[in-house]
């Protein structure tokens, strides 16, 4: 393969990225906009480096120019979640759409590695436009606990600094570390229901905040002044009390007034 082919090849493979990130969030907001709590906690990605591709080739006596069809992973996808649960509910995301094909799947959160490294791996055929035309990329999306995503970041740094030839007490840390990560997982899971629900209760009371403010400020547009600086009070005094209950009645009460605002404009 010739050196200056690279940014070729790998500029698809970026585009994939992007373009998956993008979606991947989409979903969040999606879930948060209709009220509900997501399973996706956030979505990062990354082009393998050149160095890196060399490596792995090398490690796995792959040709240069089979690179795309043996490496799997050269566009990787990251999906970070808060429970070991809602793993499960983004695998039966990917599996439902049809922007993304399944070529493999990988479990190592019930078959976790020797080492002790968790986490879900789905090898995934996505299709990119580019200037020559439709390129079918394989991209590989790794979804974790962000307790699972801690150990294995510390986990790669460590493997690349001893290059496979870790020391045994490290070794012994790391596995000492996983076991605990995996009791946290665990924990995490027999609380997550009072999490889910003080974290969407939050949701709510933030929609309707914003809500209030933005019903106020089209107010100020058509209601006489005065009116409009006695409901910003009362929903201020309202706000410090934290009372969930009496901001959505004044939620109400503002699109009430709004509405009669605006019949008054069409007369």
């Amino acid at each position: 393969m010739k050196i200056q082919l690279w940014r070729e090849i790998l500029d698809p493979y970026a585009l994939a990225v992007d373009e998956l990130v993008v979606k991947f969030n989409h979903i969040i907001e999606e879930y948060r906009n209709a009220g509900v709590y997501s399973p996706i906690e956030q979505v990062t990605g990354r082009v393998k480096t050149i160095s890196s591709i060399l490596e792995k080739a090398h490690k796995k006596n792959i040709p240069l120019d089979d690179i795309e069809k043996e490496i799997d992973d050269i566009a990787g996808i990251r999906i970070i979640c808060q429970f070991v649960e809602d793993i499960y509910k983004v695998v039966d995301i990917i599996r439902q759409r049809s922007d993304m094909i399944i070529k493999c799947e990988n479990d190592y959160i019930k078959d976790r590695k020797k080492s002790g490294y968790r986490s879900y791996h789905i090898t995934v055929y996505y299709d990119v436009e580019t200037l020559k035309g439709t390129r079918r990329l394989q991209v590989e999306i790794q979804i974790r606990t962000l307790a699972m995503n801690f150990w294995a970041t510390i986990e790669h740094s460590l493997q690349y600094k001893y290059k496979q030839n870790m020391p045994e007490h490290i070794r012994e840390r790391l596995t000492s570390a996983a076991e605990a990560i995996l009791i946290l997982d665990r924990e995490m899971s027999v609380v997550r229901d009072e999490i889910m629900d003080a974290q969407n209760s939050f949701t709510v009371k933030a929609n309707i905040v914003a809500d209030i403010l933005r019903n106020i400020q089209n107010l100020y547009k058509v209601a006489n002044k005065q009116d409009v600086i006695k409901i910003q009070d009362e929903f201020l005094k309202i706000y410090h009390n934290g009372d969930r209950e009496e901001l959505e009645k004044l939620n109400r009460d503002i699109d009430l007034l709004a509405q009669r605002y605006r019949a008054q404009s069409l007369r």
